[in-house]
This record gives C-alpha cells, structure tokens and sequence, in this order.
C-alpha cells in the first residue's frame, strides 16, 4: 500500500505508464489537461469578479476587473473548450473510424497554438489592461485614447493565433474522415460525403413513408463523427469571421502605430456588427448545440453498448441544426434601433426558436437510448451526461426567453443573459458533458488507470451541479431586478444575490480543485509530466480500437486493457 507522497508522484498503484502510450494518446491528454488548466484559471477569475460585485476590493480596481471580464471568455471557451473538445475529438474521430490519425504533427500545432493565443490575449489584459468587453467589437478595440496600442496587438494576435490552430485541427479531422483505410483501396467520395452531411438518415426516412427499402442500412460515418464534421463547419465559418475581425482591427493598430490614423466610418458599423454576430453566434450553435448533441449519442452507446434510437431523425435532426445555426445570429441585434425589424423577427425570434425543437429531439433520443438499456448503473459518465443534459434543457428555454422582442426589452445586457443562459448553457450543460468525455475515455486514454477515488468524483459532481445552477440562478434573479452585465457595483444593491453566487462559485472552483486532486492521484505528477514527453513507442499512431464493426462499449474497452 503506497503512502500519500508515492502516490502523489507515482499515481494509484502506479498503473500508469506514459511510455507505453501512443502518440495518439498523448496528445489528447496533452490538450485535455492544458484545457482544464485554462478552465481553473477562468474560474479563479470567475470567481475574482464575483467578489468584487459583492464588495469592493481595494487591489482590483475598474481597469483590472473590466480587462478580466475581457479576456475571462476568451480563457473559458478558447482556452479551456476549444483545447478539451478539440483533444477529445482529436481521438475519437479516429477511434470510431478505425483508422490512424492524419497527423500527429498537426494535431501537437493544434493545442501549442491554441493555448499559447489564449496566454497571448491574457497576458495583454494582465499587463497592459487592455479591457474593450467584446473581443472584437467594433470600434472599441481600437480606442487607442482609452487603450494601450501594445496590449491591442498582443491581444488580436492572441486570437488569430486561436483562429489558426482551429483551423490546422479541422484540417487534421477532415484528412482523417476523408483518407482511406489501411488496405482500402478505393474511397466512395460521394457515399461519405452524404452519410457526412446526414443526407442518408434523412433519405432513409423518406424512403421509409414511401415503403422503398432504406438507402443506406450501414451509414458511412457513423452518427458522432457526422456531429462532428457538422459542428467543425460552423466551426470553421466562425474561425473564418473572427480571424477576418482580428486582421481588420490589426490593420488600424499597426496604421496608428506607424503614425497613420484611418477613418473608422469607412467601415459600415451595423454591417460590421452583423458579420461579427454571424460568426460568434457560430461558436455557441456550432460548437454547443451540434458538437454536444453527437457527445450525448456517442455516450449513450458507449454506456448501454446499444445502438442509438431513431438514429436516422438524429441524422437529418443534424442537418436541420446545422441549416438553423446560420440564421439566428440577429438575435444579438434585437435592441439594436440599426437592425432592420424583419431580421429581428424572423432571425432573432423565428428561428431562433426552432432551436428548442432541435435541442428537444436531441434529449429525447438521447433519453430513450438510455431508457431502453434499463437498468444501468449510475456511473461517473451517465451522472455527468444527465447532468449536461439538464443544464441545457434550463439554458435553451433560458435564451428562447431572451429572443423574444418585448422580453428582450428587460433583459437586453442584464445579468439575466450571462446567468441562467450563458453560464448554466457552459458551466453545467456543456462542461458535465465534457467531464462524462473525460470519465468515458480515462481508462481508455492511460491504458488502464484507475481513478484514486470514487467518493471525490461524488463531491465533484454534486458541488458541480449544485454550484452552476444556483450561481446562474443568482445571477438571473439579480438581471430581473435590473442588474447590469458588463458593470460594477459598489454600492451593494444587488449584494444578496452576488453573495448567495459567490457561494455557488466557491462551489464550482472547489470541484474543479477536487477533480484534478482526484486525476493528478491517480496517473502521478511523474505521470502527468510524462504525457509531455516524446513518446518512445516505435509503432504507428493507430487507434486503440476493436476490429470489429460496432462501436464498442465501455466493458469492451475494460476487458480488451
């Protein structure tokens, strides 16, 4: 029985040995851990601004906390989701093909860029107070009377950096989804290019009301990666959109820096603004909504070793969001007076709302594929899965309520938008899905190690759960009554709720202490460092996965380590 010191350094039982991992393997992990690394920072912060909304903090002043609130989001999403998705769909892709990676290389690029963008961006609201609130809206960034040139610089060159490595992982995807098999000798282009687009889910449902025979009985890609290659398209259109932003703002810093001050009304401010909005709104319904909705089908057939319910409406579901996620961007836009009003109501309000159906269906079948397989264990990964999922069955309706002409009138840049919605979507609905990811494939990606304890990995989820919920709840009670998003208040008015979140908070940066506790006990810190080493493995970067034709499940994975 080894003492807490070995244990520390050499993980439970010492199971875990980064040499006889594959490339593969590391640099999932090595995205994975960086990502939940970013996430404790954005928590710190987090939770740095809630103390100071409950009382004034004579080391954080107006300048800190406002370049805080700046780049507090670009840690949280680019730094921690961005690098934790991309890591673990840097895996699965090939995992679930049965076929090698198509470029480790790209994939070390990936995360190196990624992370160093988001230190970058951080690093220019940490030195140089740079603190415009959005990214990069405009003409804010390039205020220079109210900011630093440097820190303008450090920071929009942060984000291309992010924007860069978006695009190297898409690339990396696409080369894998599109690439032959070992001893393939010919790709069916056209037949994975339907089944990647969930053309043949829908085919098969019209064929299904006509009595035809179903066009395709086994798809090409299967469901998750169809999730995947549908969210890295609005992955990258996003990519594309704030990396055009970035070089434009990038443009008037460097002019003023040479001595040149350009006119900003040569650029048209409300298309402008729609342009942005288009493509940020891609993050939220590109990555959230359809990248998470293929994580649930994924997770519940691994769980229940069962195939999905009604798989083929999942795929043309898929395809419906896909369509649906380019449209709703104007409900950014709905207090706007510029926004012409057909656009507020058929983007922002229409369509809009179509996402509660697409997002409903996506629970359904998730549900039912877990209610067919009773009875199941409530392991770590279901908990956690149920857990996002009902984190964003409160944050969807949350931001349909917000898309509405006259609500939008009270809630428009209220705490009410960052709480229930925004956070609750992130905190509960999208990270406890990404923590059922990471529980899922822990065994698979150390080879076997066992997790240092159960009765931490309660704590975690229950101060998890309970945390996220209450502090958006607070958060929301607080919008209502009038609160602010993007405001400091020193004069305690709204002290009661910020403190019951500010508690909530507490709550969430303890789990996320006690879950690394609980990783770093198990693997080692002689493990953990050891995942950034090269690999002495001289075999290929295939995929841990079986031979046979179906997804394997959970207890396959456990007998074949």
């Amino acid at each position: 029985m080894m003492n807490f010191k070995e244990t520390l350094i050499n993980g439970e039982q010492g199971a875990f040995k980064p040499d006889s991992m594959t490339p593969l393997q590391k640099v999932t992990l090595r995205a994975v851990v960086i990502g939940l690394l970013f996430y404790g920072l954005a928590a710190v912060e987090g939770m740095m601004m809630r103390a100071a909304q409950i009382t004034p903090i004579e080391a954080l002043n107006a300048e800190h906390y406002f370049s805080i609130l700046t780049v507090h989001p670009i840690i949280g999403i680019f730094g921690s989701t961005y690098m934790i998705v991309f890591g673990a769909f840097t895996f699965l892709v090939p995992y679930l093909m049965k076929k090698p990676l198509y470029s480790i290389k790209i994939a070390n690029y990936t995360w190196m860029l990624i992370a160093s963008g988001s230190v970058l961006a951080w690093l220019a609201g940490f030195i140089y107070q740079y603190a415009p609130l959005y990214t990069l809206y405009w003409p804010l960034p390039v205020d220079f009377k109210q900011f630093s040139l440097i820190g303008g610089a450090m920071f929009i060159i942060g984000i291309a950096l992010i924007m860069v490595g978006t695009i190297l992982f898409i690339v990396n995807l696409y080369g894998t989804i599109f690439s032959k098999k070992p001893g393939e000798e010919k790709r069916e282009m056209k037949k994975l290019l339907i089944s990647a687009f969930g053309i043949d889910g829908l085919l098969n449902l019209i064929n299904k009301m006509q009595g035809k025979p179903p066009y395709a009985k086994e798809p090409a890609v299967s469901l998750p990666v169809v999730a995947i290659f549908r969210g890295t398209i609005d992955t990258f259109l996003d990519a594309l959109v704030i990396l055009s932003c970035g070089i434009l703002i990038l443009v008037y810093i460097f002019s003023e820096m040479g001595g040149v001050s350009l006119d900003y009304k040569s650029i048209d401010a409300l298309l402008y603004k729609n342009w942005f909005w288009w493509g940020l709104d891609l993050i939220a319904d590109g990555l959230v909504l359809i990248y998470v909705a293929g994580t649930w089908y994924l997770l519940a057939m691994l769980i229940t070793g069962k195939k999905l319910f009604m798989e083929n409406i999942a795929r043309a579901a898929l395809l419906v969001e896909l369509i649906v996620s380019w449209a709703v961007w104007s409900h950014h836009l709905m207090s706007d007076q510029g926004q012409p009003n057909l656009m507020k109501v058929v983007s922002g309000e229409m369509v809009t709302a179509f996402e509660l159906v697409t997002q409903g269906i996506a629970i359904f079948i998730t549900l039912m594929t877990l209610w067919r397989a009773r009875p199941l264990k409530m392991t770590n990964e279901l908990k956690f899965l149920l857990a996002g999922m009902l984190g964003f069955a409160l944050a969807v309706p949350a931001g349909i309520l917000q898309a509405d002409l006259g609500l939008n009138r009270v809630l428009h840049n209220t705490q009410w938008i960052i709480g229930p919605h925004v956070h609750v979507a992130i905190l509960v609905g999208l990270t406890m899905t990404l923590y059922s990811v990471i529980y899922t494939l822990f065994p698979i990606l150390t080879n076997g190690a066992k997790l240092y304890s159960q009765k931490l990995a309660n704590i975690h989820f229950w101060l998890h759960l309970v945390g996220g919920i209450g502090m958006g709840a607070f958060m929301g009670m607080a919008g209502i009554d009038g609160m602010l998003r993007r405001a400091m208040y020193s004069e305690g008015e709204f002290s009661t709720y910020m403190i019951l979140a500010g508690i909530c908070g507490l709550m969430l940066l303890s789990a996320w202490f006690i879950f690394m506790f609980n990783v770093i006990m198990s693997v080692g810190l002689k493990g953990l460092i050891g995942i950034y080493m090269p690999t002495k493995l001289k075999t290929s970067d295939s995929v841990p996965a079986s031979e046979a034709g179906a997804t394997p499940t959970i207890e396959d994975e456990k007998n074949r380590i």
